[in-house]
């Protein structure tokens, strides 16, 4: 059976890759793709999300979203992503346009239509799902789950503390991981272990146009080193394929709002805090190897 996901994201370089993925395989149904704010500004990150579908002539709606947090300051990664945040390929210019909806009002429209449970699939800042569950409450009980991208049990990547898609809007993660809804939190703990590696980026060019694609905005991703390049948000699709390649750990996640270590994900490890209540499956390990090899196999299978 086909798994129905809604994807809220931001691209960016990985989102780009994760949608990749989550368009072509099989077994998702990708039903919505809301964009957000994050690594670059909401209009050109829903420009780069009209991208990627234009580039598999798909069509699955595009819903723009928030253009700033709740209430903290907006702070981009452009250094990471470039300006345009999607840098170093050349797109098709005969983009479709995003559907005359809010990203709000097409999830919670989505979500409420489904028959069938529906995975969330954030890989930005939560700020479109903390207001759609704000906004509308009742769409909680017809999510099955989230499988979010971000937070951090260790060391962060924007500031020690905190990993960037938590550290954008720490207000409404603070409202996911409240919601109720099950969250898998698949954060930097696995996605800078399962780098991409460089032998299999150099591979992709060899593969198929999209391979040339997926290589050339790769490149462009300022989070590398002599290991590879963290494809961070693909992490989700492949939890979403291959949950048996990670290991989760139940716990109790609370999202700091203020102070120095805004945005960092607090794990309650010994479950000493919140009378042995979980409110999250933590990704805590995963296989590379299998990460990296499975990579390769879904761009090989895409017929573009």
């Amino acid at each position: 059976m086909t798994i129905k996901v809604l994807m809220d994201t931001d691209p960016g370089i990985d989102d780009a890759a994760a949608l990749t993925m989550a368009i072509n395989d099989p077994k998702i149904d990708l039903k919505l793709i809301t964009t957000v704010a994050g690594n670059v500004t909401v209009d050109k990150t829903t420009i780069n999300a009209l991208k990627i579908v234009r580039f598999f002539n798909q069509n699955i709606p595009v819903a723009a979203g928030a253009e700033q947090p709740l209430f903290k300051d907006f702070e981009d990664a452009a250094r990471i992503h470039g300006a345009s945040g999607m840098p170093g390929y050349e797109f098709p210019t005969d983009l479709p346009k995003p559907i005359n909806k809010t990203a709000v009002e097409a999830l919670h429209d989505e979500i409420m239509a489904s028959a069938d449970p529906i995975t969330l699939v954030p890989t930005g800042s939560y700020t479109n799902i903390a207001l759609l569950f704000s906004e509308y409450p009742e769409v909680k009980s017809h999510i099955d789950r989230i499988v979010a991208m971000g937070g951090a049990l260790g060391k962060g990547n924007m500031t020690s503390a905190a990993e960037f898609n938590v550290f954008t809007d720490p207000d409404a993660a603070a409202i996911v991981y409240k919601s109720g809804v099950p969250i898998v939190m698949v954060g930097l703990d696995i996605t800078m272990k399962a780098l991409l590696t460089h032998e299999s980026i150099e591979e992709l060019p060899k593969i198929s146009e999209t391979g040339k694609m997926l290589h050339d905005i790769i490149i462009n991703d300022g989070d590398n080193n002599e290991n590879g390049i963290a494809m961070h948000d693909v992490n989700t699709i492949f939890y979403l394929l291959h949950p048996e390649a990670i290991k989760t750990q139940d716990m109790w996640i609370d999202v700091q709002t203020d102070g120095p270590a805004i945005g960092e994900t607090v794990g309650d490890i010994r479950g000493a805090y919140h009378d042995g209540k979980t409110n999250a499956k933590v990704s805590v390990d995963i296989d590379a190897e299998a990460f990296n090899k499975w990579f390769l196999e879904e761009v090989r299978a895409i017929k573009n």
